[in-house]
């Protein structure tokens, strides 16, 4: 399962276009609509493709694709390279739609939630040093750090890197005050 960020305002916009179910059979066959207003459908080596927007506003996918023999087999048959290649196409134009970004631009989506997640972590590392070494912190703001420390983590258990960043900044502030 992964995600992806969305463009702001696209989900609204795709949404009043008939959602996901209105796009997806452009890029696979045998769509179905499921719960989430999502899809499911396949294409090519794309044998299971699984798509619905998150309630954080991020696109979830669950994609199984041919591995192994069954994709040496497929590659062998007639057009079977191009039909392989046609299924890449189709899989990148399909999220470029439904994100609003092309392939570089989910790259350094990625990238930066990848950073605020280490950002949000190494201020909980540091949160708790500081804690051990200060001499004069009130039980009162230790008390407050621990409840920070604890939405930073379920933050980034969630996925939601971006509030999980937020807080840590914001724990940082509490104890330098």
């Amino acid at each position: 399962m992964e995600q992806f960020e969305v463009k702001r305002g696209l989900i609204k916009k795709i949404g009043e276009e008939g959602g996901l179910s209105n796009i997806a059979p452009k890029y696979f066959d045998n769509v179905k609509n499921i719960e989430n207003n999502g899809i499911e459908g396949n294409y090519g080596i794309l044998t299971y493709v699984k798509a619905h927007y998150s309630n954080e506003g991020k696109l979830v996918v669950d994609v199984e694709q041919l591995k192994g023999q069954d994709l040496d087999d497929f590659l062998s048959k007639d057009n079977g390279r191009e039909e392989a290649m046609e299924s890449r196409r189709r899989w990148s134009g399909f999220l470029d739609q439904v994100t609003g970004y092309n392939g570089k631009q989910r790259g350094d989506k990625a990238k930066e939630n990848a950073k605020k997640a280490s950002k949000a972590k190494n201020g909980i590392t540091s949160a708790r040093h500081f804690m051990k070494m200060a001499k004069n912190i009130s039980d009162e703001k230790i008390s407050q750090a621990e409840a920070m420390i604890s939405d930073i983590e379920n933050e980034l258990e969630n996925g939601n890197n971006t509030r999980a960043h937020s807080l840590s900044n914001k724990l940082t502030k509490l104890l330098e005050g």
